[in-house]
């Protein structure tokens, strides 16, 4: 009785502080990470929900920086099967824009660059903290037994760092697997600036 309720719980929205976290999207977001990229660890579900909830304002210190960076990586990116983008986390506020659709000539490095900045520059603060939305994620991971490598010793480095709203890098498992190379662009930013020339 007590699992079928944890179960139910899990499976209807958390109400936090007047907001409400969807665990049913949460947890088919999770699926869908998984299914797609099977090399990921739960430190690459961390960074997606990460970058839904913050957004790319972490890493934009400086415009100037941000273009060298991305001509950098642009130079130095291996051949890649990614997508051109695909949403984070579970409600798609922020789009990934892979770098493949520079390489490709689909759209500019200059047109992604702005959309990053415009998108840094119009992040809100949530109203739920990131340290209670990653204990629903932990939370709907453990109640549907998802498997996932390194899971228990990757937890509570990961609940330090959400913490204390710490960024993180995808796993060496991942980064050998994928080769990720993308952006963060806000979803409205995207739809207006990117989307058609994507599809």
């Amino acid at each position: 009785m007590r699992k079928l309720l944890l179960v139910l719980a899990l499976t209807c929205s958390f109400s936090l502080f007047g907001q409400s976290i969807d665990t049913v999207a949460m947890r088919s977001a999770i699926e869908r990470q998984l299914a797609t990229y099977p090399e990921s660890t739960l430190q690459d579900i961390y960074k997606s929900f990460y970058q839904e909830h913050f957004g790319p304002g972490h890493i934009i210190s400086d415009t100037a920086s941000a273009r060298r960076y991305l001509m950098h990586e642009l130079s130095e990116m291996d051949e890649t099967s990614s997508p051109y983008f695909e949403p984070t986390g579970s409600q798609g506020d922020f789009v990934r824009v892979y770098l493949s659709a520079v390489a490709d000539s689909l759209i500019t490095a200059e047109q992604l660059l702005d959309a990053l900045i415009k998108s840094a520059n119009s992040w809100q603060d949530p109203t739920v903290s990131w340290l209670e939305k990653w204990e629903a994620i932990v939370s709907i991971i453990q109640a549907n037994k998802m498997e996932i490598e390194g899971f228990e010793a990757d937890l509570p480095l990961l609940t330090e760092a959400a913490r204390n709203n710490q960024a993180v890098h995808h796993s060496l498992r991942y980064n050998e697997a994928y080769h990720p190379h993308y952006r963060i662009v806000e979803r409205g930013i995207f739809e207006r600036d990117l989307e058609s020339a994507l599809k």
